[in-house]
């Protein structure tokens, strides 16, 4: 006997990236997709024996990409203006797909620079594909 529909999770490997003026479409992992409140503790005067709660402020962890690398510069130009001090704000988004490849949730974030890059581990003995990193910070995240 059926007792309704079945609405099954989405898969992780099936993501896209969108960021201004970063045309690179395929990446290997994506992290860091989190938001947090700290909270304060504060103490009436009247309330020896009991600490209130307020809220804090938001934090958002960086986001990390990881993609196998190729002759494509775009992460690695925007971090090396970063580096040099023209920090070159974008937003973007990280766009999860249904095996359709239809979007079915987004998260965007806002006003991101690469604070990190991290070229590929070389090894002579080994066969994987060279991996790229780079670590994004960004000043908030969203679910739309």
């Amino acid at each position: 006997m059926a007792t309704g529909s079945r609405t099954d999770p989405f898969r992780a490997f099936n993501f896209l990236v969108e960021i201004d003026g970063i045309t690179r479409a395929a990446f290997r992992e994506c992290s860091g997709l989190d938001s947090s409140q700290n909270a304060i503790d504060y103490r009436e005067g009247g309330e020896a024996l009991h600490m209130r709660k307020l809220p804090g402020l938001n934090t958002f962890s960086n986001i990390t990409l990881k993609w196998g690398i190729t002759t494509d510069a775009e992460f690695w130009e925007w971090r090396k203006k970063a580096a040099e001090g023209k920090v070159e704000r974008k937003n973007g988004s990280i766009i999860l797909l249904d095996e359709s490849g239809a979007e079915k949730l987004r998260w965007n974030f806002t006003d991101a620079w690469p604070i990190k890059w991290t070229g590929p581990t070389l090894n002579a003995t080994g066969n994987e594909v060279a991996i790229e990193t780079v670590e994004l910070v960004h000043e908030g995240i969203s679910r739309a």
